[in-house]
């Protein structure tokens, strides 16, 4: 057990690939300029759904059935479902595992489910848990809005650090056998917490988390910046990706032009998306869509990705406490 460990937070594997994928996004968001490599985009947000909660299980639901046919799979040559949105009681994975029939394993890590999903899957694979394990999360706009903010219908004036939060769905499949990029190391993050509470400024709430597990996954694994051709953060946006790397500078780390922050990434200046993009499928539309096609055609051999979560609810929120928050970090090695 000992010699899967490397240092304190990190842990070093052999076997798991992602031998399927699949992104499935909204209209704004394949008008973006990542839109070119997310593997399908619906034209209408609502899907045909008259609920946007039942519109974002739709893609939840659908990106992970499209992952298994990439895979060459079918539900029952899988062993688990890892699945979490953030919806109360993460509704949308629920009823996407109740309809999938797979045993499902429920999370939550805010933005930074993904991560948490694909690490733990390849946790399992790797320890021999399971064969192959199916990992998938979404975020639709109208739905996370009006259960974290304002309903939309209120048109509430939004700030500069408000980000907006992608619609789609994303999965992939997790193997210790197949064709694809290997996860090589996973680093869990902490909780951290430096006082922010204003929850219309996650980037500022995040940026701790994420500069604290990149240090700390350096000093377990004994890399730095040089050793990756990228490293991803998930939905800093402009706020918390500035703060971030002044964080990680003030610790002698150098990010030069290593550094892409998906949720910068996803919308254009054009699109007036405020920060930038916010939303549990924005990490994991990054890395399923963008990395590992960039990856597909060598561009990057060895990527570090740290998705970021707030974890901070409406309740907590409004009665004055703090927004705390986590990064999970998860290291992808070409094929």
């Amino acid at each position: 057990m000992a010699a899967k460990r490397l240092g304190q937070f990190t842990v070093q594997l052999s076997s798991p690939r992602i031998v399927g994928a699949f992104t499935l996004m909204g209209p704004r968001e394949g008008a973006g300029p990542l839109g070119r490599y997310f593997d399908a985009i619906v034209d209408d947000y609502m899907w045909g759904e008259i609920q946007p909660e039942k519109a974002e299980r739709k893609y939840l639901e659908h990106a992970a059935r499209r992952a298994l046919e990439r895979a060459g799979l079918r539900e029952t040559d899988v062993d688990y479902f890892i699945a979490g949105d953030l919806l109360n009681q993460i509704v949308s994975s629920t009823y996407s595992a109740r309809s999938l029939g797979v045993p499902h394993l429920g999370i939550f890590a805010a933005c930074a489910t993904s991560a948490l999903g694909l690490g733990l899957a390849a946790m399992l694979v790797d320890g021999g848990f399971a064969r192959r394990v199916l990992v998938a999360t979404a975020s639709h706009y109208q739905a996370v809005e009006r259960q974290y903010r304002y309903p939309i219908e209120l048109n509430i004036q939004r700030k500069p650090t408000n980000q907006w939060t992608a619609t789609g769905g994303a999965a992939a499949v997790v193997a210790a056998e197949g064709e694809g990029p290997r996860i090589t190391q996973v680093t869990f993050g902490r909780v951290v917490d430096w006082g922010v509470k204003d929850a219309n400024d996650m980037g500022s709430a995040m940026a701790p988390a994420a500069a604290d597990t990149l240090l700390r996954h350096f000093s377990d694994t004994g890399t730095t910046p040089g050793d990756y051709d990228l490293i991803l953060t998930g939905d800093l946006a402009k706020v918390g990706s500035k703060l971030f790397r002044v964080l990680a500078g003030r610790a002698g780390v150098t990010l030069g032009g290593k550094h892409m922050d998906g949720g910068a990434s996803i919308y254009s200046p054009k699109q007036q998306p405020g920060a930038g993009a916010s939303g549990a499928v924005c990490s994991a539309a990054a890395i399923l869509g963008y990395v590992l096609k960039e990856m597909a055609r060598g561009r990057y051999r060895k990527v570090l990705a740290l998705p970021t979560g707030c974890l901070h609810s409406p309740t907590t929120w409004q009665q004055g406490e703090s927004c705390p928050g986590v990064s999970h970090a998860i290291v992808l090695e070409g094929a």
